[in-house]
C-alpha cells in the first residue's frame, strides 16, 4: 500500500501519464491476476482511509472521522481476526493512527507520517532512527520479516505501507534527475476556474498557488544558492546527512539555476511548477516500484507466489494537476479512484479486469473470504472473491457512498458527502457552505459541469437524493455526522493555514477567489 498513489500513475491503467514513467513492477499484478476499474474510497484522507481498511466499517462506525483523531485499536479488526484464523500478521512502514498498531505479531512503524531521508521507526517502545531512503528501509524490513521471521509452518499475513508518494515528494538520490527530459502533459483543465463549484472556488490545493516553493516544489531563494524558498517544514532537509544533502544539492542546483534564467512568470510559471511537482512526484513512485519488484521477486524466488494473494492499492486517490489540484479530499474522480490490483496465481485467472463499483471499505471481507475465515457481521463491506472468481454476482452494487469530515483542516476542503453511480454523482458540500453538486460522468468525465437544478436532469437528481438517502439509512448515519463548525473557528482556520504559508491574513483566501472570479 502506498500512500497518495494516482490511479493515473500507475501505467497498467493507461493513464498518458503513466505512459512517459511506466510502473512495470506493478504492472506485474495486473498480468498475473485482476486490475479494477472502479474501486474507491469512503473518505479521501489518509488515516481514514487506514482505519475503513483495518475495520470494513465506515468512518462514522468505526470512529475515526478524520486525521488529528485518535483510532480506537481496541475494536476488532482485519489483523486480529485473521489472527484468530491461525495467521501470522505483521506491519511495515506507516501507521498513521496514533497509538501503537493492535493485532500484529511484529510492527515497525513509522513515526507519525514519516520523512522521506533518515526516517524514525517505532518498534515497541524504541524509536530509531535509520539511515537511507523511506521506501528502501521499508521494503528491506518487508524482506527480511518474510526470510528470517515468518514461520514458515504458518500462513501470513503482511501489510508493507509506503509513505510515498506523499507530500512533499522527495525522490530518492537515484532518481532526483529521472524525469528531468520528460514534459509531462497538462491537464486540459489545469487552468480551471471551478464555475458553479463553490467548493472547488474555495480550497487551498491548487499546485501553482497553493503549494509552498521551498518545501514542495524545491525552489531557491536565487540563482547559485541551495538555500531553500518558503519551508515550514525544516525537518525533512534537516535530517538529511551532509553527504545525502551534497548530493541532492549538486542535482537540483542545476534545475534551480535555469529556472532562473528562464525568467518566467504568469501562466508559463503555473506550467513549470506542475512540470517540477510531476517529476518529483513519479521520482517517489518508481522507488515504490523498484520496492514491489523486490517482493514479487521473492515470492517467486520462494517459490510463495502461487499460494500467496498479492494486493496493491493505496489509501485514496491524488491529483496531479487535474482542476489545478494536488492532493485529495474531494469526492471528484481523481481522489475517489483508488487503483487495487492483486493477483493470486493458484485461483485468479491471469489479466482479468473488475468493473463493478468496490470500495475500500470491501478489502477485509474479501481477506478473510480468502482466508476461509468468518466475515464478521458488523463489517460493512463486501466480499470481492466472488469478482475475482468471476462467478456470476449480478448487480454486485449499484452506488457507492462517500463522508469527507477533515475541515477547518489543511487546504480547507469542504466537508462533504455524496453518492456514485456507474453514471452519476450526486454531491453535497456543507459546513461553511450549502452546495448541492450533480455530474454526468458519461458526458463530463472532468466534471466540469455542475447540473444540479438543470430540468433535463430533475428525475436523476430525483433518484439520487432517494439513493444517497438509502445508503445513509443501510450504513446507519445519523443526524451527527452533519454537524458543522463554528464561523469564527473556520476564520481562525483561515488565518492560521495564511500564517504558514506566509501569506497576508487579512486577504488570504479572498484574494484567491477574486482570482479565480477574474
Amino acid at each position: 500500500m502506498a500512500d497518495d498513489h494516482a490511479e493515473q500513475a500507475i501505467s497498467a491503467y493507461g493513464h498518458p501519464v503513466s505512459q512517459l514513467a511506466p510502473t512495470p513492477n506493478i504492472d506485474r499484478i495486473a498480468q498475473n491476476g485482476a486490475k479494477f476499474l472502479n474501486n474507491f474510497c469512503t473518505n479521501s484522507i489518509c488515516g481514514p482511509s487506514r482505519a475503513v481498511i483495518l475495520t470494513g466499517k465506515f468512518s462514522h462506525m468505526n470512529g475515526f472521522r478524520m486525521n488529528g483523531e485518535k483510532f480506537d485499536g481496541s475494536q476488532a479488526t482485519l489483523p486480529k481476526y485473521l489472527h484468530q484464523a491461525g495467521y501470522q500478521t505483521a506491519i511495515t512502514g506507516k501507521w498513521h493512527l496514533d497509538g501503537e498498531p493492535q493485532g500484529f505479531d511484529y510492527w515497525n512503524i513509522l513515526k507519525d507520517q514519516g520523512n522521506y531521508y533518515n526516517p524514525d521507526f517505532i518498534k515497541g517502545k524504541d524509536t530509531t532512527r535509520i539511515e537511507g531512503y523511506a521506501t528502501d528501509i521499508i521494503t528491506d524490513m518487508a524482506l527480511n520479516w518474510l526470510q528470517n521471521d515468518r514461520k514458515k509452518d504458518q500462513p501470513f499475513f503482511l501489510m508493507v505501507h509506503h509513505k510515498a508518494p506523499h507530500r512533499n515528494w522527495m525522490p530518492p538520490l537515484r532518481y532526483i534527475n529521472k524525469y528531468d527530459s520528460i514534459q509531462f502533459p497538462v491537464p486540459d483543465t489545469y487552468f480551471s476556474k471551478h464555475k458553479n463549484q463553490v467548493a472547488a472556488q474555495e480550497q487551498l490545493q491548487t499546485i501553482y498557488e497553493d503549494m509552498y516553493e521551498g518545501h514542495d516544489l524545491k525552489m531557491v531563494v536565487e540563482k547559485g544558492s541551495d538555500s531553500l524558498r518558503h519551508n515550514p517544514w525544516t525537518t525533512d532537509f534537516d535530517r538529511m546527512s551532509s553527504e545525502q544533502r551534497a548530493a541532492w544539492n549538486k542535482a537540483y542546483r542545476p534545475k534551480n539555476d535555469a529556472f532562473f534564467d528562464a525568467d518566467l512568470s504568469g501562466r508559463e510559471l503555473a506550467e513549470w511548477k506542475f512540470q517540477r511537482y510531476m517529476r518529483d512526484y513519479m521520482g517517489c513512485v518508481a522507488a515504490v516500484d523498484d520496492g514491489v519488484g523486490a517482493l514479487l521477486d521473492y515470492l517467486e524466488k520462494s517459490g510463495l507466489a502461487e499460494n500467496t494473494i498479492v494486493v496493491y492499492t493505496t489509501d485514496q486517490g491524488f491529483y496531479l494537476g487535474e482542476k489545478g489540484f494536488f492532493d485529495k479530499r474531494f469526492m471528484y474522480e481523481q481522489s475517489l479512484d483508488m487503483p487495487l490490483l492483486m493477483q493470486y496465481p493458484a485461483r485468479i485467472k491471469k489479466g482479468i479486469t473488475v468493473d463493478a463499483l468496490t470500495q475500500n471499505l470491501d478489502f477485509a471481507p474479501t481477506f478473510l473470504d480468502f482466508a476461509n475465515a468468518k466475515i464478521p457481521e458488523e463489517m460493512q463491506g463486501k466480499s470481492l472473491k466472488p469478482l475475482l472468481m468471476q462467478d456470476s454476482v449480478g448487480n454486485f452494487r449499484d452506488a457507492v457512498y462517500y463522508h469527507y469530515y477533515d475541515f477547518p483542516a489543511f487546504h480547507m476542503v469542504k466537508r462533504q458527502y455524496g453518492v456514485r453511480t456507474d453514471r452519476y454523482k450526486l454531491i453535497h458540500f456543507y459546513d461553511d457552505i450549502d452546495e448541492w453538486e450533480l455530474y454526468d460522468l458519461q458526458k463530463d468525465p472532468q466534471e466540469e459541469e455542475n447540473l444540479y437544478d438543470h430540468a433535463e436532469y430533475a428525475e436523476i437528481q430525483k433518484q439520487l437524493h432517494q439513493k444517497l438517502k438509502d445508503l445513509q439509512q443501510q450504513y446507519q448515519v445519523t443526524e451527527e455526522e452533519f454537524q458543522t463548525t463554528p464561523p469564527e473557528e473556520v476564520a481562525q482556520a483561515y488565518k492560521n493555514f495564511a500564517r504558514l504559508a506566509g501569506e497576508d491574513p487579512k486577504t488570504y483566501p479572498e484574494e484567491k477567489k477574486t482570482k479565480l472570479k477574474k
